[in-house]
């Protein structure tokens, strides 16, 4: 750069184009340096996950809280998404009562049902499967679908959600 003395007045010009290049480019070589350990750091955050395999008893919810949403229900977490960084929720739902949630879409997450006990009604898009202990029915993301617990006796699933942002979606 270079000073230029116009009368009172005080110009300051740059003495070529490829010098300010350089400068910006160190500019931003600086600026990323700067800022890579916070993007590391929070890179690192977002893809935590535990270290270690768990087990969870029968009869039993990974953290000692079953959820009751419906009357007559009750949801048993067995895997949480706290456990996969948000990319897998498993519960074992238990159902003495007919009947089941109204029809409903998930945006972000496909869901699966597996049947341990009693029987259902799982209806996926425009499909109604009726279905029993040991049958699974797969439900994608964006496709409405709800499910029924038909029949006398108790019934009981085993229900996962893939790609799961909070367990609450």
């Amino acid at each position: 750069m270079f000073i230029c003395r116009n009368g009172p007045r005080l110009i300051i010009k740059p003495k070529t184009d490829m010098q300010r290049n350089r400068f910006l480019k160190a500019s931003l070589a600086t600026a990323t340096f700067l800022v890579s350990p916070f993007l590391w750091a929070a890179d690192t955050l977002k893809k935590y996950r535990i270290d270690k395999g768990f087990k969870v008893d029968a009869g039993k919810d990974r953290f000692n809280q079953a959820i009751s949403l419906f009357d007559g229900d009750t949801f048993m977490t067995k895997v949480s998404t706290k456990d996969t960084n948000g990319d897998l929720y498993i519960y074992k739902s238990r159902r003495v009562k007919e009947g089941g949630p109204a029809l409903h879409v998930h945006f972000n997450q496909d869901e699966l049902w597996y049947v341990l006990e009693g029987e259902f009604l799982i209806k996926v898009g425009e499909v109604i499967h009726p279905v029993k202990a040991g049958d699974t029915v797969f439900g994608p993301r964006n496709v409405p679908h709800c499910f029924a617990k038909v029949g006398p006796g108790e019934g009981r699933l085993l229900m996962t959600f893939q790609r799961v942002l909070s367990a609450d979606q």
